[in-house]
């Protein structure tokens, strides 16, 4: 058999070629990210997912016009969506979060979702247009934020609990909302289908967290420094299935992706610690060094510059969502801090829970192929989940900072 490339190259066709040389680009951006974000890290830390945006816009159609979204490159970027909340559902420890803090952090989502419902009917008085822009406003990117925490080490820490709380909720709060509210049923017929999607992923969950795997465990074991990488395989199995089950039953497949993160780390609680943090070290280097990365860059290649720079008005929504932000998802989240918490720490936790992209621009992608949601506005919402991930957790880790003496003796950090 003649090897796809070679049958490619046989054929020489522009559009392979293209295709071949968008996806080199890519990867080139993917591999320059790193290096910049590290180098003005020495100045002032920003995050990698932003560098991965800017250079995906810089060399996409809306500037340099290096590369293009084609299939090839779409798919990959679907896959690191999914590979993005498969990570966010597999890092949260439910055990350490449970109890105030969880609670807390619903109430607090159910508090940004009637915000910013409201926010969306003033800014334009349609239903639709509201809800969409309403639960785009109700996101946390807990992938974001997660590393800046562990980076800090307040993860173990009562704050970095509440953080956490807030992160999962403002992740999982939005799927809920997007399948109940943008999946084209009746809310009766979409609500019922949730409940069957969470009975069944609910009773896999009981099953893997019942423990007992001791073979699975021994296969996991004895496959990690071979070929068979048993782990890895039946990681992507799980997400695979529960992503095909979302999609089957007309629900978004970030839930599933999300719940597959959750049931992967119940199935592998039970490993001894090495092996649970090489299998966890392999599934980052998937998720993070191939194709999160491609999803970041894509969402770069396909933002609409031209969209959000063809009027003032547009432009001028970029503040006013950011500022949408802070009001219906940073005060409720700041109300979810631990007891004892200094202003400052009230502060730090609503601009972390305030800190949105990825639903942001899966939320708002819905809108647009749906016809509801205009593509400047679209942008718009996108550039300021930009900018939150840029401004908010540098903020919040210098007014942690500026705290830090009073907090670490008062033991509330």
């Amino acid at each position: 058999m003649v090897p796809a490339l070679a049958r490619t190259r046989s054929r020489g066709t522009a559009m392979d070629v293209e295709e071949l040389l968008s996806l080199l680009v890519v990867g080139s951006v993917a591999v320059a990210a790193p290096v910049l974000s590290r180098l003005t890290g020495r100045i002032a830390p920003v995050p990698l997912v932003v560098f991965e945006i800017l250079l995906g816009m810089a060399v996409g159609p809306s500037l340099l016009g290096w590369a293009s979204p084609n299939h090839a490159i779409e798919l990959l970027s679907e896959f690191g969506l999914a590979f993005l909340f498969f990570m966010a559902g597999n890092e949260i420890d439910f055990g350490a979060i449970r109890g105030r803090p969880l609670r807390r952090a619903a109430i607090g989502w159910s508090g940004s979702l009637v915000l910013g419902v409201g926010v969306g009917l003033l800014l334009a008085p349609r239903l639709d247009v509201a809800v969409i822009v309403g639960i785009a406003l109700t996101t946390t990117a807990l992938g974001t934020i997660m590393p800046v925490l562990r980076d800090a080490g307040l993860l173990a820490r009562p704050f970095g609990r509440s953080a956490v709380a807030v992160g999962a909720v403002g992740e999982f709060g939005p799927l809920l909302a997007i399948s109940l509210f943008l999946s084209g049923r009746r809310p009766a017929e979409a609500l019922a289908v949730v409940v069957v999607f969470a009975a069944v992923t609910g009773a896999a969950i009981f099953l893997a967290g019942r423990g007992g795997h001791t073979r699975l465990h021994r296969l996991v074991a004895d496959t990690l420094h071979t070929s068979g990488q048993f782990a890895v395989r039946i990681a992507i199995l799980v997400i695979v299935a529960l992503v095909t089950l979302s999609v089957v039953m007309g629900l978004d497949m970030l839930l599933g992706a999300f719940a597959a993160g959750v049931l992967s780390r119940l199935v592998l609680r039970e490993a001894g610690d090495a092996d649970r943090h090489l299998v966890e070290s392999k599934l980052e280097a998937v998720a993070f060094g191939f194709l999160v990365p491609i999803f970041f860059i894509t969402t770069g290649l396909t933002f609409d510059l031209a969209a959000l720079t063809g009027s003032t008005s547009t432009l001028l929504l970029v503040p006013v969502f950011l500022a949408a932000l802070l009001l219906a998802r940073g005060i409720p989240s700041a109300l979810a801090a631990p007891p004892g918490a200094t202003a400052r720490q009230h502060a730090a936790l609503g601009l972390f829970g305030a800190t949105a992209l990825p639903l942001v621009v899966a939320i708002t992608d819905i809108g647009v192929a749906e016809g509801i949601l205009e593509t400047a506005t679209a942008s718009a919402l996108v550039g300021a989940g930009m900018l939150s991930v840029l401004v908010f957790p540098l903020v919040a880790l210098g007014l942690l900072r500026t705290g830090s003496g009073r907090t670490e003796q008062g033991g509330r950090t």
